[in-house]
C-alpha cells in the first residue's frame, strides 16, 4: 500500500501542477472549438479548477458557462465529448497515463454570492454594529 506524502484529503504538489496543467488545456481547447460540437462553440465556458486523482488516471474538470445559463446543458455535451477531448489533452500535455476527465458545474460562484449576500445583510450589519 502506498501512503500518500500529505495528509487528508490535501492534494499533492504533483496533483496540483498537473490539475493546473489540464485546468489551461481544456480552457484553450473550448476556446478554440476543437471538440467540433456546435453546442460547445456557441458558448464562452470557464473552467475554473482541475481536480485529480493521487494516481492522475481521474480528473474532474469544474466548468461554468459564460452568465451560468445552461449548465446542465453544457455539462451534458462535454460528458458526450469527453473521449475526443481526453484525445486533445492527451496530445497537448505529456503525462504517463492520459486521465479520465469528467465535468461538472462549478458552484463556488454561487456559494461566494451567497456568502456576500449574507455579510451584507441587515441582521449582520447589526451584529458587526454592536461589538
Amino acid at each position: 500500500m502506498t501512503r500518500s506524502r500529505t495528509s487528508g484529503n490535501t492534494p499533492s504538489q504533483r496533483q496540483l501542477r498537473v490539475g493546473e496543467l489540464i485546468r489551461r488545456t481544456l480552457a484553450e481547447i473550448l476556446q478554440r472549438g476543437e471538440t467540433g460540437d456546435p453546442e460547445l462553440e456557441s458558448v464562452s465556458i470557464t473552467v475554473s479548477e482541475v481536480r485529480i486523482s493521487p494516481d492522475l488516471r481521474h480528473a474532474t474538470a469544474y466548468v461554468m458557462p459564460l452568465g451560468g445559463g445552461n449548465a446542465a446543458g453544457v455539462i451534458k455535451a462535454l460528458n458526450r465529448n469527453r473521449a475526443m477531448i481526453r484525445r486533445i489533452v492527451t496530445q497537448d500535455v505529456n503525462l504517463r497515463y492520459s486521465p479520465e476527465i469528467g465535468f461538472s458545474v462549478d458552484t463556488s460562484f454561487e456559494q461566494a454570492d451567497r456568502t456576500r449576500a449574507l455579510l451584507e445583510s441587515d441582521a449582520v450589519r447589526r451584529d458587526l454594529e454592536k461589538e
